[in-house]
């Protein structure tokens, strides 16, 4: 059975940092593409940040460029979304989602349509 479990969201201050982290079993990490999305009240769910299988690239809503890192550690099965500088307009449920392997390299990895196993989403609210 396939669990992502994601882990670290709450509440914090513009300015503050968040790190998020999502716990993957029941599958074999190395060969899944892994995003971070969020959805906002009454907004549709947006891509915050995609890394590739191997680690070695990693993709970023405009959004948050310069401010949120996602990494991986393969011996964990965690995936990490690094959160500074936290703005108001953040605030949102964060999930956590895998898409099969190629998904990077194709540009996949942009749709939410394309990610096959989701975490239930941790909520981060940030206050002006």
């Amino acid at each position: 059975q396939v669990q992502l479990v994601e882990s670290g969201g709450g509440l914090v201050q513009a300015g503050g940092s968040l790190r998020l982290s999502c716990a993957i079993s029941g599958l074999t990490f190395s060969f899944w593409t892994m995003g971070w999305f969020r959805q906002a009240s009454g907004k549709e769910r947006e891509l915050v940040a995609a890394i590739k299988s191997s680690g070695e690239r990693s993709d970023y809503a405009d959004s948050v460029k310069g401010r949120f890192t996602i990494s991986r550690e393969k011996g964990a099965n965690t995936v990490y979304l690094q959160m500074n500088s936290l703005k108001p307009e953040d605030t949102a449920v964060y999930y956590c989602a895998a898409a099969p392997l190629g998904a990077y390299e194709s540009g996949r990895y942009y749709k939410a349509e394309n990610y096959i196993y989701w975490g239930q989403g941790t909520r981060v609210t940030v206050s002006s």
